[in-house]
């Protein structure tokens, strides 16, 4: 990703002039000499107060190998976008190098997407197939041990970085799940996290669907290629007769912003409005701070009823499907009120092969409607208790079960596919009889 040209300067700039005012007063200014009192927004006399504390630092503290330039500036640059929100963090080199690796596709962890909720670095989703999901990790889980040693107060990033490892090692993670109050402890293997997000492409068994034609897709994050695998599976399935579609982003964390508007767009006219974002102008054009992505002219499928499933773990990009197609009226959103992931975080390399990641504007709904922790509120709330999504998560994970958990999940139900199903044949029905009276 590249860093725009005047932002190239200021960074240029604040790093010369913090360097350049170290040296300045490393050798020319006392401790014990007074400095005017900084005022609140004056960069120079600030850079004053920092620089002056480094030295400080530099020629008292206790253990010498801790107080190198790096390490202090590095530390206190994790404190300043720490101290911004959960979102915003600084990326020594090896970090930024393994978001990469990340954002390419494939990755080697635990497969779980993680941020910070009320404090507590929490589990948003664990990706299907993946080794955290295998696990039985938890949408809300609250991570407070990696090989027990506590992350209270260690950054998101940092925790990442723990989570981190090569493909094959082994990592214990211990675990509180607010709904039980159970603290539980997972020893699970790393492997390379392939990231598949277009799964389960089908028509609902008539045991579910009756004799409707129902298709069911379930998107499981929004990566580079998901938008044409959605189509893909549209298309199948429209082969087959489909008469309605549920679109199941329950647990999905979100991903790229164009993949997840180019799933929407699927089904909203070409023009109208997805998703709008406001933040400072200074990142963006010069006279705006928001921008705007709308429905692009391509093959729509607008044929058929939708209905979209959320739940807590729907985040980010698919909450930006769920947003736009609910105010856009082109699908019933069921479930539960979604994470309340809707920030936008651009990265910014900086010359040592380090980045930051800023939280520089937020998304709205196409009614404006904040995201950003507030979630999408579904139009039909179908809650699900945990002791049944934990039933069904067992059946999706694929483990082979032993006798305890297949009496465990013998009665596992998925209440909110069957209301989905329900809204779906009365929408089609009520479309049949006003269709039959206009005649």
């Amino acid at each position: 990703m590249n860093l725009p040209v005047s932002l190239k300067k200021n960074v240029t700039v604040f790093f010369c002039l913090l360097l350049c005012a170290g040296a300045v007063f490393a050798s020319s200014a006392a401790p014990e000499k007074k400095v005017p009192q900084a005022k609140e927004d004056d960069a120079f006399s600030n850079i004053q107060i920092f620089t002056r504390v480094m030295e400080i630092i530099r020629r008292h503290y206790v253990d010498k190998e801790k107080i190198s330039y790096q390490a202090l500036t590095y530390g206190a640059l994790k404190g300043m976008l720490g101290a911004l929100d959960p979102h915003s963090q600084f990326m020594e080199p090896d970090v930024f190098a393994a978001m990469k690796e990340e954002t390419e596709g494939e990755f080697g962890g635990l497969g779980i997407t993680i941020s910070v909720r009320d404090g507590w670095v929490t589990i948003v989703t664990p990706m299907e197939d993946t080794p955290g999901f295998k696990a039985g990790l938890q949408s809300g889980d609250r991570i407070l041990r990696v090989d027990r040693k506590s992350t209270e107060r260690l950054t998101l990033g940092e925790v990442v970085k723990r989570l981190r490892g090569e493909v094959g090692t082994p990592v214990i993670l211990t675990v509180l799940r607010p709904a039980t109050d159970e603290i539980k402890e997972f020893n699970i293997v790393r492997a390379n996290i392939k990231l598949d997000s277009v799964k389960e492409v089908k028509l609902l068994p008539p045991e579910i669907a009756g004799s409707e034609k129902i298709g069911y897709i379930r998107v499981t994050q929004f990566n580079e290629p998901t938008s044409k695998e959605f189509e893909a599976a549209l298309q199948k399935l429209e082969k087959q007769s489909m008469s309605a579609l549920v679109v199941d982003l329950r647990n999905n964390p979100g991903g790229l912003l164009d993949t997840a508007a180019g799933v929407a767009g699927k089904f909203i006219p070409a023009g109208d409005l997805i998703v709008s974002t406001e933040g400072r102008a200074s990142l963006r054009s010069p006279d705006s701070g928001a921008s705007v992505v709308r429905s692009v002219h391509e093959p729509k499928h607008l044929g058929y009823p939708v209905a979209v499933l959320v739940n807590t773990g729907s985040a980010s990009g698919a909450e930006i499907v769920a947003g736009a197609l609910k105010d856009s009226k082109k699908a019933v959103v069921i479930g539960e009120t979604t994470f309340g992931k809707g920030s936008v975080q651009s990265v910014l390399p900086l010359p040592d092969q380090s980045a930051i990641r800023l939280t520089t504007a937020k998304y709205y709904t196409p009614s404006h409607r904040e995201i950003h922790q507030h979630g999408v509120e579904p139009s039909v709330f179908a809650p699900m208790s945990r002791d049944m999504e934990e039933k069904l998560w067992l059946l999706k994970s694929g483990a082979p079960l032993n006798n305890e958990d297949k009496k465990f999940v013998s009665d596992a139900c998925d209440t909110q596919l069957e209301r989905a199903v329900f809204l779906l044949k009365g929408i089609r029905l009520y479309a049949g009889r006003l269709h039959s009276s206009n005649r």
